[in-house]
C-alpha cells in the first residue's frame, strides 16, 4: 500500500481525501508548523507522496523522504519546491492550476475598481479627525474604466479571467505573454503586445498574473514601472518577488504611480516590514488613499477551499495511483 503525507493537518480528518483516493493509497497527516523539518522521521521514512499548502520543499527536507515519489503543491504557485533536485531524484511535481481562478481575478479586479473609483482615498479621508469637507476630493487616482487600458502580465487562466472581467468593465485590454501560443487574442478578443515595454506603455492598470520563475523574478522594476503612463494604478495578485518594491514605491512617492493594490509581497509575512509596508502602517499622508495591500489571500472563499481540497486529492489519485500527467509541472518550463 503506498502512502500520501499531508504535513500540515489542514483538515479535521481525511475522509474526502480516502473516498477519492480509494484503499490503494493510506493518508497519514503530521503536524509541522512551519517547516518539513519539524516531521518525525518515521513519518517521513514511510511517504510515498507529500501533499502541502504552505510548506517549502527544498533540498535539506527532500533528503528525510527515502521513497518520495511525487510532491503535489496544493496551489497555483511551485515556486518553494526545488524543482530541480525532485528532478534529479525522479520525483514528480504536480500543483492545482485550476484552484482559486475565479477568487484571484475577482480581488484583482476588486483592487483595481476599488482604487480607480477613489474608495480607499475618501474612506481614509472620511475617518480623519476632522473628516474632509463633504465632496470631491481631486486625485489623479479617480478616472472612468471606459477607453483605459488594462494590461495583463501572463494571460493563463486567472489571467484570462481578470481580462474578461475588465473588458465587461469596459477597459481596453491588452497583454503579454510570450508563452502563449497565437490566437488566444483572437479569441478572446484583446490585443496582443509583443513586449513588455509595449504593454506597460498601453496600461493604464498593470494587473500582474504571471508564475514566479527565474525569468519573471524582477521582471516588473524601476525601467518597467516608468515605462507606464502617468498616473498609472499596479496590481499584484501572483507573486511577490515579480515586482520591485521599492521600485513601486519611489514611483508612488514622486506620484507618477498613481496607486497600488498588493495581495503578495517579496517576503510573506513581510519581517523585516519594507518602506513601503511601514509608510503604509503609519498611515503617511503621502500614501493615504493609494495602496491597498491584502495578506496574500486573494486565492480565499469557502468554495475555493473546498475545491482545493478535492481538487488536490483528484490530482495525487491520478499521478500516483493511474499513472497520468494530470497537472504535472515539467522540469523544463522554469
Amino acid at each position: 500500500m503506498l502512502t500520501l503525507l499531508e504535513p500540515e493537518s489542514l483538515y479535521p480528518d481525511t475522509a474526502l481525501e480516502q473516498r477519492v483516493l480509494g484503499d490503494t493509497i493510506r493518508v497519514l497527516q503530521g503536524n509541522a508548523k512551519k517547516s518539513l523539518l519539524e516531521l518525525p522521521q518515521e513519518l517521513c521514512d514511510q511517504a510515498d507522496a507529500l501533499m502541502t499548502l504552505r510548506m517549502a520543499v527544498p533540498k535539506e527536507a527532500l533528503d528525510r523522504f527515502p521513497k518520495l515519489r511525487v510532491v503535489l503543491r496544493m496551489g497555483v504557485g511551485y515556486d518553494r519546491v526545488d524543482r530541480a533536485e525532485c528532478a534529479r531524484r525522479g520525483i514528480t511535481v504536480c500543483n492545482i492550476p485550476d484552484y482559486g481562478t475565479e477568487e484571484v481575478a475577482d480581488t484583482a479586479i476588486a483592487m483595481t475598481v476599488a482604487l480607480r473609483r477613489g474608495l480607499p482615498l475618501y474612506h481614509d479621508a472620511m475617518r480623519a479627525d476632522p473628516p474632509c469637507p463633504w465632496g470631491v476630493i481631486r486625485s489623479p487616482i479617480v478616472r472612468r474604466f471606459r477607453g483605459q487600458g488594462f494590461g495583463v502580465l501572463g494571460l493563463g487562466r486567472i489571467g484570462t479571467a481578470a481580462a474578461l472581467r475588465a473588458k465587461a468593465l469596459g477597459f481596453r485590454v491588452s497583454f503579454f505573454d510570450p508563452y502563449l501560443p497565437n490566437g488566444a487574442d483572437r479569441a478572446l478578443g484583446l490585443t496582443r503586445m509583443d513586449s513588455l515595454e509595449a504593454l506597460m506603455r498601453e496600461s493604464d492598470v498593470l494587473s500582474i498574473h504571471c508564475p514566479l520563475t527565474r525569468d519573471t523574478r524582477g521582471l516588473v522594476g524601476a525601467a518597467e514601472l516608468a515605462a507606464l503612463p502617468e498616473g498609472a494604478v499596479v496590481v499584484n495578485t501572483a507573486r511577490g518577488p515579480i515586482l520591485d518594491l521599492d521600485a513601486l514605491e519611489a514611483g508612488l512617492r514622486s506620484g507618477r504611480i498613481a496607486g497600488a493594490g498588493l495581495d503578495v509581497l517579496p517576503v510573506e509575512p513581510p519581517v523585516p516590514e519594507p518602506a513601503l509596508l511601514q509608510a503604509y502602517r503609519a498611515g503617511e499622508d503621502w500614501l493615504r488613499g493609494r495602496l491597498l495591500i491584502l495578506p496574500h489571500i486573494a486565492f480565499h472563499s469557502p468554495e475555493a477551499w473546498d475545491d482545493i481540497r478535492l481538487k488536490a486529492a483528484e490530482t495525487m489519485r491520478d499521478v500516483l495511483v493511474r499513472g497520468r500527467r494530470t497537472n504535472v509541472i515539467p522540469p523544463e518550463s522554469d
